[in-house]
């Protein structure tokens, strides 16, 4: 069985509970919490993970400042080990490592999964990680699925505990359709390093909707 960090305090924040108070929703959030926020996985739950190709992925150190970052793969790439455990596998990125650095000062994380095609429907995930290298995961879990792509493998697997999982309601999800990846980038796209931090020419930084556009 997967190592299981000590067990969490559910309870609602001091900052929840405030709020609710001062805005009058303190019984619908009474509600919610009774009816939605689970403290381990239930099989409808992980059903929606298996099937996931994305996940959006909060960390924070240890002084409490955060970072937002992302992780894709193909259906499934994070594992559901049982209903109080997943994991994802870590590959050789920008040699920053933000998130698992992260996760070594701080081990609470939050998972956000969201369906934008079939149901438009979201499932937050809150919980305790740690790192495992690949050897030791699979030594624990003799069934964790081999990489589909040849010779690729993991520098390391992010092991999560379950402490709470939640419903993110479709309101105002986008309805998104995949679309076959294009073979070239877009004229004039920049390079990935250089796209957020070189000059561009100025047509690059006008809207689509403004062009031919008088002021």
């Amino acid at each position: 069985m997967p190592h299981r960090p000590a067990a969490p305090h559910l309870a609602p924040s001091q900052g929840e509970r405030a709020l609710q108070a001062h805005l009058g929703t303190s019984g619908r959030a009474d509600d919610f919490y009774d009816r939605q926020v689970k403290p381990r996985l239930t099989p409808a739950m992980c059903e929606f993970i298996g099937l996931q190709s994305m996940v959006f992925l909060s960390t924070a150190d240890g002084r409490g400042h955060c970072d937002a970052s992302f992780r894709a793969g193909p259906p499934g790439f994070v594992v559901v080990l049982d209903d109080l455990h997943l994991a994802y596998p870590e590959y050789r990125g920008n040699g920053v490592m933000a998130s698992a650095g992260n996760i070594t000062e701080n081990p609470h994380v939050g998972l956000l999964f969201m369906d934008f095609t079939r149901d438009r429907i979201g499932l937050h995930v809150n919980g305790s990680a740690r790192l495992v290298g690949d050897d030791e995961l699979r030594v624990a879990c003799p069934t964790l699925p081999k990489d589909p792509a040849p010779g690729r493998q993991a520098e390391m697997w992010i092991q999560i505990t379950v402490h709470e999982a939640y419903v993110h309601c479709s309101k105002h999800i986008p309805h998104l359709e995949p679309a076959q990846q294009p073979n070239r980038r877009s004229p004039g796209r920049p390079k990935d390093p250089d796209y957020f931090t070189e000059p561009r020419p100025e047509p690059w930084l006008v809207s689509p909707g403004r062009q031919g556009q008088a002021e």
